[in-house]
């Protein structure tokens, strides 16, 4: 659907949007609360450069800034499993980039990434806090319907009703806790609790940490379809629960170790390589 052209300068990518039903393609990914994401839902965009550094899963869009003809816009794409598009409170807001490659490459290494970064931890842990929340919430909800032994309306429980009601609890439990496993192992190779008003939260964490190796080496074995459903809720359900006692202690220390600064990527300006679209653009 989207042509490409290669730019001679810099070997970056470039999407040309020879018409406008691909351009809004990009519309439910770019993860931005600032002017690119306007742009790409308000402003004719016939071309821009595409930029991934496979390493940091980072997607970067650069675009001609509407208007103007010097300045170019540079936002990001939704990272991988944070789904979230233009208008998420967590995202970045992209940054306008100067025409001259020094001036551009500075920008984007000292203002965006870094801001980036951190969008990309406070999303994450945004993300793990809302999955506890829910699964806390469900087993209160089964654990009152447990001891009760009635529906909400009085009638009586069976047998087997409540062990279908346990099954469903522990196999939404187990889809969600999926987040924490994709998740949570960056935030807590950051957390350092000694240095936190905190210290004794690392025993929590050495828990929390445990609990994702036993959920990443059981998601292992279903991946080779080696656990039957019932010893699949029963293993899984160990390390959900020690994340439902301990994840308190893992959201205040990650919600202090948010990033301040990240590598930058191996980027020439955009400025060259969205000004040698052009002739593509006005060939199709």
């Amino acid at each position: 659907m989207i042509s490409h052209a290669c730019c001679p300068a810099s070997g970056t990518p470039v999407e040309v949007y020879a018409h406008p039903a691909w351009q809004e393609d990009l519309v439910p990914w770019i993860w931005d609360g600032g002017e690119l994401g306007r742009a790409v839902r308000s402003e004719r965009v016939p071309y821009a450069a595409v930029l991934t550094d496979a390493a940091q899963g980072t997607t970067l869009l650069f675009i001609e800034r509407p208007g103007r003809q010097l300045d170019y816009l540079v936002g990001a794409f939704s990272p991988e499993g944070l789904e979230g598009g233009y208008g998420d409170p967590h995202a970045p807001r992209s940054i306008v980039l100067p025409p001259f490659p020094g001036r551009a490459a500075q920008a984007l290494t000292d203002r965006y990434l870094p801001a980036y970064e951190q969008a990309v931890h406070a999303r994450q842990t945004a993300a793990i806090a809302a999955v506890l929340a829910d699964i806390r919430s469900e087993h209160d909800t089964w654990q009152t319907l447990n001891a009760s032994g009635r529906y909400s309306d009085a009638t009586p429980l069976s047998a087997a009703a409540l062990g279908a009601s346990t099954e469903l609890f522990l196999d939404h439990a187990w889809r969600r806790f999926l987040t924490v496993v994709d998740h949570a192992p960056t935030l807590l190779d950051r957390c350092r609790p000694a240095n936190s008003p905190w210290p004794d939260d690392a025993t929590a964490l050495a828990r929390l940490a445990d609990a994702v190796i036993d959920a990443e080496a059981l998601l292992d074995e279903i991946h080779g379809d080696a656990v039957p459903e019932q010893e699949r809720r029963a293993r899984a359900w160990p390390a959900i629960e020690t994340w439902l006692t301990d994840g308190d202690a893992f959201l205040r220390q990650a919600r202090l170790s948010a990033p301040h600064r990240r590598p930058a990527l191996p980027v020439t300006a955009p400025g060259r390589p969205l000004a040698a679209a052009r002739p593509a653009y006005r060939s199709h």
